[in-house]
């Protein structure tokens, strides 16, 4: 581009967005430009043209200079050469912060996409709860996306949409940007399914003139009486976007013509007594429909949308939509948060603290969500579903997502009324736990002192607030039971998966993988979050059975062969391979076979027979064309090293008492590793070298003999 076309480019800018003159803003553009040189986007435009389309997204909603900078450079530490710490030093720590926000976690190795998609949700939800302008970045940053997708392939176009409809529409439905959430919507809507959007946009095309005719003559209407009764308003019609009639569609099971309420007028005043006085003068000008009137004066939305709703019956037959509302809320309902999240040199708007306590509560809650799946579909939940209004005993309005339960109404109240609830009123009469709240319900609960959290809220509380205080309850007063629980339901959950726990799949290099990818500190941890609810036994199990298939992959050719150690002959002379000896042979180290198991071979490609015992797991899903019979030879002098756990009462001198009985039956310990449990449990591993089966139990009898041993086994992999 070079300089003369920046100095264009932000010239123009300043101009559109009347803008003052501002060396920073113009060196964010000169920065964005270096550093994206050489880029471009998936249409051929150069990458530079993306970070200004969002720019001016965000300038239309009306931001500060220092939001609009950061927003040229939101791209800049993701896909270019600069760092946080660079932006940090050319222009403000905040700036850097706010640019921080919105970059992905490409630095992070995550096992998916998947995750890498979740964790950059979640960290743009920690940023947005002290500083909400990373979000209106990240929205603006999509919807330009979204308006270029076609560049992209045909799965890219289905991912993003999917991601665009599930999330980012309607988390600026919950901010209250509605001018972003119907173009989100539209566009998603246009991408997943074309038919239906073309076919709807086409039906709108070719009713405009109809439809049209139908705004103009309400409008007049409404002019003439408000001329008339001296009222000062702003009127203007428009059709409902193609996302709500498709919505609607499908929700009430009709075709488009079926649907008559396409257009709604908007009338603007200049004080709430004029909303309603105006409700008044449009209720006698028309019939309303029963039951379609919304005070959402009196009782706003979660996202600080007021206005007044009401559906009228036209002369035509057909029903219209008319929403009231005066010209602050009208700002509020256009551009939401972005409305009165103006930051100036006092700082920010008041208030505003108090507007966004949801979202910081949410950050707090998501500590106690492990998984990042999970805390998206908490979000989604808690966040984006449609509401309830209920009303406490004194008349405060409460507000909750559908489904919610007394229960989510106590711990909305305190955890101390949530955790001793015993019981709930409704509108007077007694109901379940797990009853769901209803519009102008009002709701009572009932306590007791001696009452304690149940297990079972946790399948039917709605709010990520009830649900983390029912775990915290748990992690904190039970704590010994949840270690036993959580180890019961993981030993459970493995049998019947087809898995021995201890044998198979707690082995040290795993669980570290587990820790660090769950934030856990040791065994007992991870059995407790399972006992109290915070991690599921499949979570874990799911990751130890992925480690447990990756380490003992049957040879392909592809793979090298992992081989168990042997002293003294080759193992070509200890194995017959259809009574021929000699034979390249190798034994496989999933299942350590040694003399006296029942054995088979398994021939690899370009590296001989390896050898398994008959009941190895990994052979299930082998070629059987390629197995083959083989045998034990006759005399057997090769020694074999094998791994055998201990299960046993945590006691001083039980080491030593272990030691000597290996000693006493002339047996080396080549390694050994000890476990303790906080339950008063020790698991112990060692490993020596023996010469069948025979001596292999015989050594697992003497050990299970010694004082306190509750099982001994021998560890296939």
């Amino acid at each position: 581009m070079g300089v003369v076309w920046v100095s264009e480019y932000y010239n123009d800018f300043i101009r559109r967005h009347k803008l003052e003159d501002d060396p920073m803003l113009e060196k964010a553009f000169v920065m964005a430009e270096n550093a994206h040189a050489g880029q471009l986007r998936h249409s051929g435009e150069p990458f530079f043209t993306h970070p200004l389309a969002v720019a001016d997204i965000v300038a239309d909603l009306g931001l500060d200079t220092t939001t609009i900078v950061a927003t040229i450079l939101h791209d800049a530490v993701e896909d270019t050469q600069l760092t946080t710490e660079d932006i940090g030093r050319e222009f403000t720590p905040e700036i850097a912060k706010l640019v921080d926000g919105v970059t992905k976690l490409n630095n992070y190795d995550f096992k998916t996409r998947e995750e890498q998609q979740w964790e950059s949700l979640r960290k743009m939800f920690l940023a947005m709860a002290s500083d909400i302008r990373v979000v209106i970045i990240k929205l603006a940053d999509r919807l330009h996306n979204m308006r270029t997708l076609k560049y992209q392939s045909e799965n890219k176009q289905i991912e993003k949409a999917t991601e665009t409809l599930e999330i980012y529409a309607p988390l600026a439905h919950r901010l209250g940007i509605s001018a972003i959430q119907w173009e989100l919507e539209d566009l998603s809507l246009k991408f997943l399914h074309p038919d239906e959007y073309f076919e709807i946009a086409n039906k709108i095309a070719s009713t405009r003139e109809e439809r049209e005719k139908q705004i103009n003559s309400v409008i007049v209407k409404l002019e003439d009486k408000f001329a008339e009764m001296k009222i000062k308003a702003e009127i203007e019609g428009r059709p409902k976007h193609i996302y709500s009639i498709y919505k609607k569609m499908r929700e009430k099971h009709k075709v488009f013509e079926e649907v008559y309420d396409l257009i709604a007028i908007r009338i603007i005043v200049s004080s709430i007594k004029d909303c309603y006085g105006v409700l008044g003068i449009v209720h006698t000008m028309w019939k309303p429909i029963p039951l379609r009137f919304k005070d959402y004066i009196a009782v706003p939305k979660q996202n600080m949308y007021q206005s007044l709703h009401t559906t009228l019956l036209g002369e035509d037959g057909k029903p219209f939509e008319v929403q009231i509302r005066t010209y602050d809320m009208h700002r509020t309902a256009e551009y939401g948060i972005a409305a009165h999240w103006k930051y100036k040199e006092g700082g920010k708007e008041s208030g505003m603290d108090s507007k966004l306590a949801w979202l910081r509560e949410l950050m707090e809650w998501q500590n106690d969500l492990k998984d990042s799946k999970e805390f998206m579909e908490t979000l989604k939940v808690d966040l984006f579903a449609d509401n309830v209004f209920v009303f406490t005993p004194k008349g405060d309005v409460k507000d909750f997502v559908a489904g919610a339960t007394p229960l989510d109404f106590a711990y909305s109240v305190h955890s101390a009324i949530g955790n001793k609830c015993v019981g709930a009123k409704i509108n007077g009469k007694i109901v379940p736990l797990d009853y769901k709240l209803r519009t102008g319900d009002i709701v009572e609960i009932i306590t007791s002192n001696s009452a304690t959290p149940s297990r079972d809220w946790l399948k039917f509380v709605k709010t990520a607030q009830a649900r983390s205080k029912i775990k915290q309850w748990f992690k904190k007063q039970l704590k010994e039971e949840n270690i036993v629980k959580g180890r019961e339901m993981l030993e459970k959950e493995a049998k019947r998966q087809g898995y021995n726990l201890y044998e198979q799949l707690l082995k040290p290099d795993w669980l570290s993988v587990l820790y660090k990818r769950f934030t856990l500190n040791s065994q007992d941890d991870m059995f407790a979050a399972i006992g109290y609810g915070a991690l599921s036994a499949n979570q874990i199990l799911s990751k130890l059975i992925e480690q447990f298939k990756m380490a003992n992959k049957i040879d392909s050719g592809s793979e090298e062969l992992k081989i168990v150690k042997r002293t003294g002959k080759g193992a070509e002379e200890d194995i017959t391979v259809e009574g021929n000896t000699g034979l390249a042979v190798r034994f496989a180290k999933c299942c350590n076979p040694v003399p006296g198991d029942d054995i088979i071979g398994y021939i690899t490609r370009g590296r001989g027979v390896c050898v398994h015992t008959k009941e190895c797991k990994n052979l299930h899903n082998v070629d059987k064309e390629r197995l083959i019979e083989v045998a034990w030879a006759g005399d057997q002098t090769t020694s074999y090293n094998v791994e055998i756990q201990i299960v046993a009462d945590d006691r001083p001198g039980l080491m030593v008492e272990i030691a000597q009985a290996m000693y006493n039956m002339g047996r080396d310990i080549t390694a050994i590793n000890a476990h303790s449990a906080k339950n008063g449990v020790a698991t112990i591993s060692l490993r020596s070298n023996i010469t069948s089966v025979q001596d292999l139990h015989d050594l697992m009898n003497k050990l299970k003999a010694l004082k306190g041993v509750r099982d001994v086994f021998r560890v296939n992999y």
